[in-house]
């Protein structure tokens, strides 16, 4: 017998539904193969499913389960096809045909059954909807997040027994409702702000109109003017977020794992502030499973770069593009991502390499030609997308 459930995979920060097929024939011992270009952690999914069901008191007959996710061609990543796949075994375990066209279900599973979190919900939800699904079965911990999608169903689910039951129609499930305008509007306020600054009026003048104007800024001056306590207040002075933006920024930490639990929806700008020895990978995006890096992780917010000329001069360059762009296309083998890029870039430095050239205070100790190196790290295109300002 042959049972079918639809579930997503992520690629970049969209999703692409997934037909996760299982067909059962008999077999002196149970055994689970996996086809579909799955990755390691979809292959060792069928471990965790065996025992999930057997702890769910669910009945797998004995026998060979084919389980085939559909499009082939796409790789699967990741545990979230763990419910969908356990569902499906459970179904084609039994003699009455099983139907559930209408839904769209992801959730890793432990041994003991529960239901634990994934990343990428928020993407996966719009998937579902696009695909014109009305239900979307989703780990408990998730549903804040899904919820956040108008015109579906989103329905949390804390056991392998309970997901199954409920698609049976033995137990109800209400589906979870967020009250979206008053959430997005609880959660607006930020640590600190920009009215906590006395003084620098100069400074605050200028971060004023570039965060007006979505321009991009360098601060020059010496250690102790504020340069970064500034910076961290920038976003606290942007204008708030639109409901769009946020789903757009709340896709992208989604899918890196950064959403906080408590909070499944950004409604503040991010702030962004990698170290100088961060990789051009990290700051770009990329690696083996490509991923959004710090430049996409800042869309419609700050990136803020301390300490510019300690960057190597070589990852300062690969910014170029996203910020002329306000995108990320990062190419391999298998094929092209786009992620996008769009925020305000903030940096700051020290006019020499002591620090202290035109302090009043402390005499500078670097001699001309160092002070010109220490500035050369900085490439002329580069300087060209800033406004700098003095300290």
């Amino acid at each position: 017998m042959i049972t079918r459930l639809f579930s997503a995979a992520l690629r970049g920060v969209e999703a692409q539904e997934v037909e996760v097929e299982v067909n059962a024939r008999g077999a002196d011992k149970p055994v689970v193969i996996i086809v579909g270009l799955p990755d390691a952690a979809v292959r060792e999914s069928s471990q965790r499913v065996i025992s999930a069901i057997g702890a769910s008191a669910l009945f797998l007959d004995d026998g060979v389960k084919t389980v085939n996710l559909a499009p082939a061609d796409l790789k699967k990543e990741g545990p979230s096809f763990d419910l969908p796949i356990a569902l499906a075994m459970v179904a084609a375990s039994r003699t009455k045909p099983f139907q559930c066209d209408d839904c769209c279900v992801v959730g890793e599973l432990g041994l003991d059954g529960a239901v634990r979190p994934v990343k990428g919900v928020l993407s996966i939800a719009l998937e579902a909807k696009r695909r014109g699904r009305t239900r979307v079965l989703v780990p408990e911990a998730n549903a804040p997040e899904a919820a956040v999608i108008e015109g579906i169903q989103v329905f949390p689910i804390r056991c392998l027994k309970d997901a199954w039951d409920f698609l049976e129609g033995e137990i109800t499930i209400a589906p979870f409702h967020l009250d979206r305008r008053a959430f997005f509007n609880s959660h607006r306020s930020y640590d600190c702000d920009f009215d906590e600054v006395k003084g620098q009026h100069h400074v605050k003048r200028a971060l004023e109109v570039a965060a007006a104007g979505g321009h991009n800024l360098l601060m020059v001056g010496p250690p102790g003017t504020g340069k970064s306590m500034l910076a961290k207040r920038v976003p606290t002075i942007m204008p708030d977020m639109t409901e769009d933006e946020a789903i757009e920024t709340t896709k992208i930490h989604s899918i890196s794992g950064l959403l906080d639990p408590k909070r499944a929806f950004l409604t503040t700008r991010p702030f962004r502030a990698p170290h100088h020895t961060i990789s051009d990978a990290g700051l770009l995006g990329g690696g083996t499973n490509p991923g959004p890096g710090e430049v996409s992780l800042s869309h419609h917010g700050v990136l803020f770069l301390d300490e510019l000329p300690e960057f190597r001069r070589q990852t300062l360059e690969v910014m170029r593009q996203p910020l002329e762009d306000g995108d990320v296309t990062i190419s391999r083998a298998a094929g092209s991502l786009t992620f996008p890029a769009r925020f305000m870039l903030v940096a700051a430095m020290n006019p020499c390499p002591c620090g202290f050239y035109g302090d009043i205070k402390r005499q500078c100790r670097c001699s001309s030609r160092q002070i010109e190196n220490y500035r050369q790290r900085i490439s002329g295109p580069l300087l060209d997308r800033k406004v700098r300002v003095f300290m």
